[in-house]
């Protein structure tokens, strides 16, 4: 009875000693003094970088800037074509500004503050020196007095250069940024806006 005592007692020492070490290799340190299993979490989900938060702070206020011209549109516009295409453009840019916003706060950053529709001067620094295809103060008052086909021709050729702009900044998001929905939502504005300025020039008879 001894023996068997002693044998049963080393078993299960034994398989003790397996149990552990595979929990210890399981947990084990990838080699930079991190757990494994905390490093493939943070792969999956992704982290932001400067260029996502430059990304997302720079492209809010080139939306709201989209949005703004847009809802002229309304009351200026003469063509259907043009009305439809504003119309489009706000429904596609207005959520992506509630999606960048919220990635922002996410990560601790500040929203841009809202100043479409201020006086002029009050939003000086995001004129279209500023930021690539962004309409300045001028061009906004000029766009906001014309009306029919006046405003059909100004409006096309500014979004044109407003999304030449917003494809640019989108290019080098793709290009630095590391936050996943971050880079594919830059990927999405290139497709899409880079086929209404395809249509817009169509409108405008230059293709």
């Amino acid at each position: 009875m001894t023996a068997q005592r002693r044998l049963v007692r080393r078993t299960v020492l034994a398989v003790t000693a397996s149990v552990a070490a595979l929990t210890l290799a399981a947990c084990g340190s990838d080699g930079d003094g991190k757990a494994s299993g905390g490093t493939a979490s943070a792969t999956a989900t992704g982290g932001h970088n400067a260029a996502d938060v430059s990304f997302s702070k720079e492209m809010i206020q080139h939306h709201r800037k989209a949005v703004e011209m847009a809802g002229l549109a309304v009351g200026h516009a003469s063509s259907a074509q043009v009305k439809s295409l504003a119309t489009k453009i706000e429904g596609a840019q207005a959520p992506e500004i509630k999606t960048m916003s919220g990635w922002l706060t996410s990560w601790g950053e500040q929203v841009p503050q809202d100043m479409s529709g201020m006086d002029s001067g009050m939003n000086h620094d995001m004129s279209s020196s500023a930021t690539p295809g962004m309409m300045s103060d001028a061009d906004m008052g000029k766009l906001e007095k014309a009306s029919g086909a006046d405003f059909d021709t100004m409006f096309l050729t500014m979004m044109v250069e407003h999304h030449e702009g917003a494809v640019d900044m989108a290019k080098t998001e793709k290009a630095d940024g590391s936050y996943a929905p971050a880079t594919e939502l830059a990927a999405d504005v290139i497709t899409a806006q880079s086929a209404e300025i395809k249509q817009m020039n169509t409108m405008l008879g230059k293709s």
